[in-house]
């Protein structure tokens, strides 16, 4: 096996990279490989796996949305917001199941810039 430096691919694997681009497959670790991938075998190393069909989800990436679209709503960035409207967006993230995510309080907290136990609190405040 050729010793690369961190960050680059074997050159098969970048030759692979714009027909998958085109075809709507990806590269996966072969470790992580199921029984439905193709491996891609180069001088007897399975260098990668191509995984065709729909992207794993970013399980964040809903929440992030959710964010989002309060922030717009509000009418700018959360963090900005005065804390009757962070209360306002903390209410409105549950209605629109922001809090089913994990470690989503976390999340939250970071986009309004309160703690996590402040999040709490304005949760609590709306559920009494």
């Amino acid at each position: 096996m050729t010793e690369r430096s961190p960050g680059t691919a074997h050159p098969v694997l970048v030759t692979l990279a714009p027909i998958l681009e085109k075809t709507g497959g990806r590269l996966v670790d072969p470790e992580k490989a199921t029984a439905d991938d193709i491996p891609v075998v180069w001088e007897g190393e399975t260098l990668a796996c191509v995984r065709f069909g729909a992207p794993e989800p970013d399980p964040l990436a809903g929440l992030d949305k959710i964010l989002d679209e309060v922030a717009t709503e509000l009418g700018g960035p959360l963090t900005e917001l005065p804390r009757a409207d962070k209360q306002r967006a903390v209410r409105l993230l549950e209605e629109r199941g922001a809090f089913t995510f994990r470690k989503s309080a976390e999340t939250v907290a970071a986009a309004l810039g309160v703690t996590r136990f402040t999040v709490y609190n304005y949760l609590n405040r709306e559920r009494a």
